[in-house]
């Protein structure tokens, strides 16, 4: 037997793989677009099929369809949605920048497994009826970013949340010196600290949900151009009532579907509340790094947990490994954002024509960031232990703490014993003893470290 087949389009023969479910048109790409190695993320392919199905089944409610040929593709479609054939897309995401070889693989595979079942497809008059890939490409692109961010980003940053909640209850009267500017600044507690992380988690958590739900009117329909040329009017509505029931996600139809083709406005503004979490994670990351530093010669306030040697040729040697690698996890997404806004710019026309770029990076920035929440909840969070000794005894000896007493004897002076304090080593309550005036039940209420972290005059 051949290792080939051959397979027609419009151009002509192709050799084709004998055992390849795709066609023609797959195999000209793949031939074509030799760049990464990288095909469209398996979720993206997911949500292609999601629309092929819909799709069948708006056009057979339409009488476009014969019920058997719907058949044939939607339990074809089912396959891939189950995560079967996934080998069966091998397109590079750099390709064409309407995404034509992805929509046209996907036909081709569903066709191909129709045909297997019995039913026979053709790739172009059924699976892609009433469709071009100037609407399936960006309705694929909302269908995968909302899926992803509700089934995967959003329960892993209310994860990280919940396990910050733990902790900062737990240290909610762990006094430590606050930092500003990487000095010695006014006491905190380590709650407080935990709270500020979890309160920035919450409001870019909002933030992408809100960006998510300006992706569930879809342009499906619009076709070529966004006119709707060769659907019929009532398809966009059907396909979204199919797309509904079939997802649980509250899709519709976008009114003028020339938005979502020419431009990838709604995709940009989620891109950049996802370069928002990953903002959020590096300065949780960095302030863990800090706060573990040492451990003698830096802060060493926390102990995070040791997950492996450090040094290849220091003995002993633990580093922070989850905050730097969520940190490196944040840079690629921000740099991923970077390329989804320059995509934001190419359209040209009635279609943006960087759409698989768009669709690839987006759920690669979910997985990333879906991970990296996981990761340092369950890896870093959940596991420090805080040298309690260190905190309290940085916390004493922190001649900041002599700001309380500026209402009642002024800033210049204490700033004269502070300078003093720090000059001397000595701590700055009885520095303040000697040169304030005031007793030393007076300076020990001022001065209560815990008293000062929650702010207000004695």
């Amino acid at each position: 037997m051949s290792d080939f087949r051959t397979e027609k389009d419009s151009l002509g023969e192709v050799q084709v793989p004998a055992d390849a479910l795709w066609g023609a048109q797959t195999q000209r790409a793949i031939e074509n677009f030799p760049v990464s190695g990288q095909p469209m993320p398996a979720a993206f392919i997911v949500a292609v099929a999601k629309i092929k199905r819909a799709a069948a089944e708006a056009n057979t409610s339409l009488g476009l369809l014969d019920s058997d040929l719907r058949d044939g593709i939607v339990d074809a479609c089912l396959q891939v949605i189950d995560g079967g054939h996934i080998d069966q897309f091998p397109v590079d995401r750099y390709q064409t920048g309407s995404g034509t070889s992805t929509n046209m693989n996907v036909n081709e595979v569903i066709a191909s497994l129709a045909a297997r079942a019995g039913v026979e497809v053709n790739a172009n008059d059924h699976v892609n009826m009433s469709q071009s890939s100037n609407d399936v490409i960006p309705t694929a692109i909302h269908v995968s970013a909302v899926t992803a961010v509700q089934r995967r980003l959003l329960p892993a940053l209310s994860h990280l949340c919940g396990v910050i909640y733990e902790r900062e209850s737990l240290f909610s009267e762990q006094v430590k010196t606050g930092r500003t500017h990487l000095m010695d600044a006014m006491p905190v507690t380590l709650g407080q600290e935990l709270r500020t992380w979890r309160e920035q988690l919450l409001a870019t958590q909002k933030r992408v949900e809100a960006a998510s739900d300006e992706l569930l009117p879809l342009p499906q329909g619009g076709t070529a151009v966004g006119t709707g040329v060769n659907a019929l009017h009532e398809f966009p509505e059907q396909f979204a009532k199919f797309l509904r029931s079939n997802t649980g996600y509250h899709f519709r139809p976008l009114e003028h579907k020339f938005v979502a083709q020419s431009a990838v406005d709604a995709p940009v503004a989620l891109s950049a509340q996802l370069r928002g979490v990953a903002i959020v994670l590096t300065k949780i990351a960095n302030d863990l790094r800090w706060m573990n530093s040492g451990p003698i010669h830096g802060l060493s306030e926390i102990s995070l947990p040791a997950l492996q040697p450090g040094s290849s040729i220091m003995p002993g040697k633990v580093n922070p490994v989850i905050p730097e690698s969520v940190a490196m996890v944040s840079a690629q997404v921000m740099g991923l954002d970077n390329a989804v806004a320059v995509a934001g710019q190419s359209g040209n026309f009635q279609l943006n024509v960087m759409l698989p770029l768009v669709g690839a990076n987006l759920l690669d920035m979910v997985e990333l960031l879906s991970n990296a929440a996981q990761m340092l909840a369950d890896k870093a969070i959940k596991g420090f232990t805080v040298n309690a000794d260190n905190l309290n005894d940085g916390v004493g000896r922190n001649p900041v703490l002599v700001t309380a007493l500026n209402p009642e004897i002024g800033y210049e002076l204490a700033a004269e014993i502070a300078k003093e304090a720090y000059r001397t080593g000595r701590p700055v309550i009885d520095v303040a003893e000697e040169r304030s005036g005031l007793d030393r039940d007076r300076l020990e209420k001022l001065m209560a470290p815990l008293k000062l972290t929650r702010g207000g005059v004695a």
